[in-house]
């Protein structure tokens, strides 16, 4: 039986395949929308009390807003590098048009930032783990590279065969160590070479106190909820590389992502050292940054 945080491919109305609110979601500030405007098409939208970052994951378009417009830059897919992004503020009318597939990353917010756009170029990549935890980072908008309220997401690139998420770890509470963050993982997965199409899996689990309990297989357009609890791994199957789309928020006052390992993994970290990054890494895209030891 699937759980109730799985949520299957093409689930929304059109021109939707994705439409998760908070109010959808059963919690409070993270939200996800993908927007398929076809060979040429176009949608009104309102931010209302959310702040949004907008990126393409098949081709491109326009955002126009409050008299400007921002460009966003085609992609072949999300295994072709990062993408252009436009972040927009809360309490704003706005135009989507374009072609292909696009994403609307969302969080509920109270302070205003301005409107602006940050090309693939200025999209930092980082390599994370190393051998068959090897996987490829696009911090278009993590707290450490951008500026907003609240909303905090990214796009990991996971070679197929490869483990990602992992050693589990959880950003449940807020404390010293820990920021409190509701996650949403969208999924995409390559096809084979023979242009079959792919899968993989995504676990999360929770405590004694607060338990929760997901295995999904997933597959392109799959979205996995995780309210609370360790996430992690997510698994590529052999011959199909895995992407995923964070989004994240929460509640705390410091839009920080701070994590807690599962205690009986976390060991996997020091493994790391003694083995190279996976060779297939980056896929494309900017110059990759130096491995880091913590991540998705």
């Amino acid at each position: 039986m699937r759980s109730v945080l799985y949520i299957p491919a093409n689930s929304a109305p059109a021109p939707f395949t994705v439409a998760i609110t908070p109010e959808d979601a059963g919690w409070a500030e993270s939200s996800l929308h993908v927007v398929d405007l076809g060979d040429d098409g176009s949608v009104s939208l309102s931010t209302g009390g959310t702040e949004v970052m907008i990126l393409p994951l098949s081709g491109g378009g326009r955002v126009e807003c409050g008299g400007e417009t921002f460009t966003l830059s085609p992609r072949a897919s999300v295994f072709d590098g990062p993408a252009d992004m436009v972040y927009l503020g809360i309490g704003q009318d706005y135009t989507l048009s374009g072609h292909g597939r696009i994403a609307i990353c969302g969080a509920r917010a109270t302070t205003s930032f301005p409107n602006r756009r940050v090309a693939a170029t200025e999209v930092a990549v980082e390599l994370r783990g190393a051998g068959n935890c090897s996987r490829q980072v696009h911090n278009f908008g993590t707290a450490t590279a951008f500026e907003a309220d609240s909303l905090i997401a990214c796009e990991v690139i996971t070679p197929g065969g490869n483990w990602s998420s992992y050693p589990a770890h959880k950003h449940d509470e807020n404390s010293d160590v820990e920021t409190q963050l509701e996650e949403i993982y969208y999924f995409e997965i390559d096809d084979s070479p023979a242009g079959t199409p792919g899968f993989g899996y995504h676990r999360v689990y929770g405590t004694p106190q607060r338990p929760i309990e997901v295995l999904e297989e997933v597959r392109s357009g799959d979205v996995v909820l995780v309210p609370h609890g360790y996430h992690g791994p997510s698994i590529a199957a052999p011959g199909h590389h895995m992407y995923y789309l964070n989004v994240m928020a929460g509640s705390g006052p410091t839009r920080a992502w701070l994590i807690c390992d599962d205690p009986n993994h976390t060991w996997l970290r020091g493994s790391w050292e003694h083995q190279d990054v996976d060779p297939r890494l980056p896929f494309t895209g900017s110059p990759a940054a130096d491995p880091a030891t913590q991540g998705e």
